[in-house]
């Protein structure tokens, strides 16, 4: 018998069997159940005492609906501690305020969206449905401690496990677990008075989610009282299917005022509430807020209004005297963060500061003094990870080895030798036991779904949580053999700085292919990273089935670079960015397999401004491009972002016309397709339609798909699906 091959066609019972195409990924499919990145779970925490790790996961059956799920040290299973279902069935109706506030960090998703351990690794608190459950270890079942009419944001438990506490119509309150009794901390909230809240941009720009902290002894809580009446209220309309609702918002534009906050301290015992003198100016911003171990002062980082000052002040909440730790300053702008570390066994902190041009870890003394710098070098530290203070040890990640990977690492509480823990390339998020002992390593690679492990604090793995390895049962198998892993690697622009690049070529290259530049380009955030990239990582895999080249390059005034890298972009945005795209473009132009007639950009929000910028001040780089619910005019944005970065427009108004997309519209050349949510509350509707009037008044032709009743993030199957059809489409009408 002859040997048939896979060129050969068979005759079998009279039908033609030829060799099977490989699977192509389509829009539907990618956001479609079960999830193609498999079921890795998320918010993973190790619980106080050790012994286990929890976290939600999306059902099977929907990814957006999230259980509550524990792996037991000690026995090494997992199991399912609570389904959302049981707990609450039927719709969940978000209050206003809890839509905003996950809109904010960017969550999405029904079920168990976050919880809490007590101190003491006994008891969970999770809320649910603006209710809140509690659950000590080992019972049957989970007490519903909150169920009320009004909807509870911002619950936490107490750090002895004692109380609860939370926000409820603009006010704090605290209920005692045992006897359940309320305590109202506050009374004058509702309207534009918030007890205990962060303001809009806090959540939005500062990254503070929260508005109140408990001391460590429970005895005091510290909370910020918020009033919105000096901001501008704008009336904007969020458009429906079926509805058009007219929202008046208090919405701090560029260069109007801002809300005025107040510090207090409140005596849980006497029920006494002291206010904290934070000086004559009241036109400033409370960053931060964190309590020191003795639970009798209370620190707080307080920003000038022009952001180019931060102070680390404590209050002495005996004598309510305020003094300064220590004060950060710069020529452009301070970027906040996190990594303000109280140490229990010295009068010391540790710090995180950028005043030698990148982020680096400090051990300070009490009183302000630098005892020693504990990271150094032409590099960026992300965020503490643990710190044993015992071992006299601190862990944290950073990106040491590679500005487009994270890793974790270690050095001494003294300083000295920088030792590397994480050993995987790609993409490293880390949580720690309370004793720094374990931790949780959430890896991923752009090639590698999340995969989830425990790893002693040496980095030797005890255990997978999650493997979710792509094998013949994994939802991302029948995809594999299309599968394209990308290129990463640097180029230069003509003044000679280094950018890096991440590109995917499809697998058969034949004569010239069309390319999408898909970028952000805008500050605190980074495109090319050897991590996953969820639905828009599968869209590229998708474009790139179809015969594009798909192209990132980080430009300048992103992140992870340092000072230097950042701050080209102070009080010019818009300028320096398309600068280095367009020398990323120049590179494609050296690729002979890159058609540079047919190169399209798009991008969302500060991308979408990209594209825009791209379009009009580089338009002969670009033939088509889509602008995804972008910023037109930074007048209209926020005060704390857009400040930061390019000033007071009422001091500075030829900075901020210069970085409008208005002057450039009328040099568009290619296809240009602009979308935006009709109801986004953070990039205002308004930007969209300026524009859309503004380049009618030009006779130019453009493209627009709106979304009725959706946000910012155009969220939602449907809708994605939708979107990433449109933007498909465009560019397969465009540049095919």
């Amino acid at each position: 018998m002859k040997k048939l091959t896979l060129l050969s066609s068979i005759l079998l019972s009279g039908t033609l069997v030829q060799a099977q195409e490989p699977e192509k990924l389509s829009i539907e499919r990618i956001f479609a159940s079960p999830a193609l990145e498999g079921t890795a779970p998320s918010k993973l925490k190790v619980s106080p005492d050790g012994q286990r790790v929890t976290f939600i996961q999306g059902k099977v059956t929907d990814y957006e609906r999230y259980d509550l799920w524990e792996y037991n040290v000690e026995s090494g299973k997992t199991q399912l501690l609570f389904d959302a279902d049981n707990l609450h069935s039927g719709k969940e109706e978000l209050s206003d305020e809890e839509k905003a506030r996950r809109e904010r960090r960017r969550e999405y998703g029904t079920g168990i969206m976050e919880y809490e351990w007590s101190s003491d690794g006994k008891a969970l608190l999770f809320p649910l449905a603006g209710d809140a459950w509690y659950y000590p270890m080992g019972s049957d079942k989970a007490q519903q401690i909150l169920e009320t009419d009004s909807f509870e944001t911002d619950i936490k438990i107490s750090p002895k496990n004692t109380f609860i506490s939370f926000i409820r119509e603009q006010n704090l309150f605290l209920k005692n677990i045992t006897t359940g009794e309320e305590t109202q901390v506050t009374r004058d909230g509702g309207d534009a008075i918030k007890n205990g809240m962060a303001e809009f941009v806090a959540q939005e720009e500062m990254n503070r989610m929260t508005g109140y902290w408990v001391s460590p002894d429970e005895s005091k809580i510290a909370f910020i009282r918020v009033d919105e009446s000096p901001v501008d209220i704008i009336t904007r309309t969020e458009i429906y299917a079926d509805n058009v609702k007219v929202v008046e918002q208090r919405y701090p534009r560029a260069g109007t005022p801002n809300v005025t906050v107040k510090l207090a301290i409140y005596d849980i015992a006497s029920g006494k509430t002291d206010w904290v003198n934070l000086g004559d100016n009241q036109d400033i911003y409370l960053a931060r807020g964190k309590w020191l171990n003795n639970s009798q002062q209370f620190s707080f980082q307080q920003q000038t209004r022009d952001q180019k000052q931060l102070q680390l002040k404590v209050v002495d909440t005996s004598s309510n005297k305020v003094s300064v730790l220590l004060t950060e300053s710069s020529p452009t702008w301070i970027n906040l963060h996190d990594d303000l570390y109280f140490l229990k066994k010295q009068d010391a902190f540790v710090w995180a500061s950028e005043k030698d041009g990148f982020k680096h870890l400090y051990l300070m003394d009490n009183t302000g003094k630098q005892l020693a710098q504990l990271t150094q070098g032409d590099w960026v530290v992300d965020e503490v990870a643990a710190i044993d203070e015992k071992a006299g040890v601190i862990y944290f990640t950073g990106r040491k080895d590679t500005p487009v990977e994270r890793h974790l690492y270690s050095v001494s509480l003294k300083g000295g030798d920088i030792s590397k823990v994480s050993q995987r390339t790609g993409f490293h998020s880390i949580a720690f036991s309370k004793d720094a002992s374990i931790y949780v390593d959430d890896f991923s690679s752009i090639n590698t779904p999340p995969q989830v492990s425990l790893h002693k604090a040496s980095g030797e793995q005890l255990t997978w949580l999650k493997e979710n390895a792509v094998d013949e049962n994994h939802p991302l198998a029948a995809y594999q053999e299309q599968w394209v892993k990308p290129e990463f690697g640097t180029l230069k622009t003509q003044d000679g700085v280094t950018l890096h690049y991440r590109m995917w070529t499809p697998k058969q290259i034949t004569g010239k292919h069309p390319a999408i530049v898909y970028l952000y380009g805008g500050p605190i955030a980074q495109v090319v990273q050897n991590r996953w990239g969820g639905n828009r990582g599968l869209l590229m895999q998708h474009w790139v089935d179809k015969g594009y080249v798909v192209f990132s390059v980080d430009n300048r005034g992103s992140n992870y670079r340092g000072k230097a890298f950042e701050d080209p972009i102070h009080e010019r945005m818009g300028e320096i960015e398309v600068q280095d795209q367009v020398a990323g473009v120049k590179f494609l132009h050296t690729l002979p397999y890159v058609d540079k007639e047919k190169i399209g950009v798009y991008g969302h929000s500060y991308g979408g401004y990209m594209t825009l910028m791209s379009m009009f001040k580089a338009a002969d780089y670009f033939a088509a491009g889509v602008s995804g619910a972008p910023v037109t005019d930074w007048r209209l944005y926020d005060t704390h972002y857009t400040e930061r970065y390019m000033g007071n427009p009422t001091s500075n108004p030829d900075a901020y016309t210069k970085s409008s997309v208005f002057p450039y519209a009328e040099n568009l050349k290619g296809d240009l397709l602009i979308y935006h949510g009709m109801a986004d509350d953070n990039v205002l509707f308004t930007h969209s339609t300026m524009l859309y009037k503004h380049l009618q008044d030009l006779a130019v032709p453009f493209e627009v798909m709106d979304y009725p009743g959706k946000k910012h993030s155009i969220r939602g199957k449907q809708t994605g699906i939708h979107l990433y059809n449109t933007i498909t489409n465009f560019f397969d009408r465009n540049l095919k």
